[in-house]
């Protein structure tokens, strides 16, 4: 263009022209835009026997700054006469591209009760005001074949089958009982002991019984070791000494020595006892009623020679135990206190117990329920 004479005309063409280039700038910044939606919708299967059930998707993908709206469908309606939605998932919105795109998909599940080949139109979506469309789509659906020449004959629904028996079933139940078998006596157990006063168990030991010649010989030897007596107090020295062969006679020959006087104890020895030694244990008698009885002062050799006798008498009348013999177990019982804890103890036992029970029978009849209903 020539404008050397004309200048003013050529500065205004000269703006328009720059005009014009940042509107064509601006159209090309906003047209990507509409281009960055998609829409697309696809069949599981295009083709299918009546009856059958087929998967619808459409996919959109999208600005994540747009606003959707999906068709309008919901279940039972029909897509067109003869394609029936019979379920639908919630849309399913993934994100792509740092958070820029969206990309939301939502699934349909079809059906078609008459063979045909169904023209399924493109399906409409709307980002922000604009409209977008999917492709069309095309189902065949094919009938079953029928016996045409045996029409009329119709064939009843059969019974109801019995499953086979399987132990993989039932085993869970049958262990569950004989878990529940112990649980019971169990409680059944403790519920006795509690109404019977019963302690849960009973501390017993086994506890070696000193034979009576024994303890009657170191019963004596500690008398000897402590001379003092025979020298100052008689009477407590023979007191002393008659005990101690009292209680050897009640061991030895099983009769009540130390409640009877020393006469009838000579008396009840002359039956199966040895006379010699008879005469020793009745001087020593003797002795001991003069000293507690009639204050008689006795003499420090006197003295030991009683109580050499003594001790004669128990050697020469003692019996040897077989040291094979087991000992006898001794009971010891229980306090009002441990019998209070045991019996507490006895309680929780039974709570825990019961629980147990209620939640093993619970987990059985959830079973049941699960293979019968």
């Amino acid at each position: 263009m020539h404008c050397y004479k004309h200048t003013n005309t050529c500065k205004g063409m000269d703006i328009i022209s720059r005009v014009a280039a940042v509107l064509a700038v601006a159209l090309l910044l906003v047209l990507p835009v509409d281009a960055q939606v998609t829409v697309t919708a696809r069949l599981d299967s295009m083709q299918m026997f009546v009856g059958q059930q087929d998967g619808l998707e459409l996919e959109v993908s999208m600005p994540a700054s747009g606003k959707l709206q999906l068709p309008a469908l919901k279940k039972g309606m029909e897509i067109i006469p003869g394609v029936e939605i019979v379920d639908m998932d919630a849309p399913d919105t993934v994100s792509m591209n740092e958070g820029k795109q969206l990309q939301v998909t939502q699934r349909y599940v079809i059906t078609a009760w008459d063979s045909s080949f169904y023209y399924l139109p493109p399906m409409q979506v709307m980002v922000d005001s604009s409209v977008y469309e999917s492709k069309a789509l095309a189902l065949r659906v094919y009938t079953l074949d029928v016996d045409t020449l045996n029409a009329e004959v119709f064939f009843p629904p059969r019974d109801i089958q019995d499953l086979p028996f399987s132990w993989e079933d039932w085993k869970q139940i049958a262990y569950s009982l004989l878990a529940i078998l112990p649980l019971v006596a169990l409680i059944v157990a403790m519920a006795v002991l509690i109404k019977k006063g019963k302690p849960i168990f009973r501390i017993i030991r086994r506890k070696k019984k000193i034979p009576a010649h024994q303890v009657a010989i170191s019963e004596i030897e500690r008398i000897k070791a402590q001379r003092t007596w025979a020298k100052e107090d008689s009477k407590e020295y023979y007191t002393l000494l008659t005990d101690a062969l009292r209680t050897y006679i009640q061991e030895r020959y099983a009769f009540s020595a130390m409640e009877m006087t020393s006469s009838e104890i000579i008396e009840r020895l002359t039956q199966d006892g040895d006379q010699k030694s008879l005469d020793e244990l009745r001087e020593i008698f003797r002795t001991a009623d003069l000293v507690k009885f009639a204050k008689w002062s006795t003499q420090i050799n006197e003295n030991d020679a009683n109580l050499v006798a003594a001790l004669q008498y128990v050697n020469e009348t003692k019996i040897e135990e077989d040291p094979n013999v087991q000992p006898e177990p001794e009971v010891i019982k229980e306090t009002d206190k441990q019998r209070q804890l045991q019996v507490v103890a006895m309680r929780v036992i039974i709570l825990i117990a019961v629980i147990v029970i209620a939640f093993i029978l619970g987990s059985m009849a959830w079973r049941l329920y699960d293979m019968f209903v």
